[in-house]
């Protein structure tokens, strides 16, 4: 099941036509209290979320999401006529696991509800765990801890995280990154993941000192 919050009604009702009409369940709300109703009803597995709302906007809605233990790995793509690189940035802060901008086409945004859920179904199917200094992740559980704290993250940022600890001593560039992770390239891109990479440091506290920037090329964590 995918939700979608879009107060404009022809956005709302293509984008729902078309998810089923790729086979997939897909429901609309025009305000966040609908929405917010229907999540006690029923988790989906992916949400929509405009940032110019009633009520509140889709950034208030995306942080309520990820401070919530139930919904805190829900993939979150924004839906938003805003596109400037800053916006899109604080998106992204903000724990939005993709971002496209409005006027978009369907193929596009169903390549990028597709790629996030392959994303999330990888990292349920994933049974290896790392362990690296004080920093240990298990992706099949997707617990993420810097030693006895339990650190939480957002899809995007665990599934970079658990990029660099699969291929340990690989560096990676940002496009390579930037492919893998999201699938497609936008401007800003080498922006996106610097931003990823800063708040996984941070959230990950000592632990974060194990991802390495390689100058003029990207990152990378050594086996210790």
């Amino acid at each position: 099941m995918i939700y979608i919050l879009e107060d404009d009604a022809s956005i709302r009702k293509l984008v729902v036509y078309t998810l089923n009409s790729q086979g997939m369940e897909a429901e609309g709300f025009d305000r966040p209290s609908t929405f917010w109703a229907a999540l006690e009803e029923k988790k989906p597995d992916l949400a929509l979320l405009d940032i110019m709302l009633p009520e509140e906007d889709g950034l208030q809605v995306l942080k309520r999401l990820r401070s919530d233990p139930s919904t805190r790995k829900l993939p979150v793509l924004m839906l938003t006529a805003k596109g400037t690189e800053y916006d899109k940035v604080l998106g992204l802060d903000e724990g939005a696991d993709d971002y496209i901008t409005k006027p978009f086409g369907m193929m596009e945004l169903m390549a990028r509800i597709r790629t996030a859920l392959r994303h999330a179904g990888q990292n349920q199917e994933n049974g290896s765990t790392y362990q690296v200094g004080a920093l240990f992740v298990d992706p099949g559980r997707h617990i993420v801890r810097d030693g006895d704290r339990e650190v939480t993250l957002t899809l995007k940022e665990f599934q970079l995280l658990c990029l660099l600890l699969e291929r340990q001593g690989t560096v990676f560039t940002r496009d390579q990154l930037l492919n893998t992770i999201w699938g497609y390239e936008f401007d800003g891109a080498s922006r996106t993941v610097d931003v990823h990479i800063r708040t996984l440091r941070q959230k990950l506290g000592e632990s974060g000192n194990c991802i390495e920037t390689v100058r003029g090329i990207g990152y990378k964590i050594s086996g210790t």
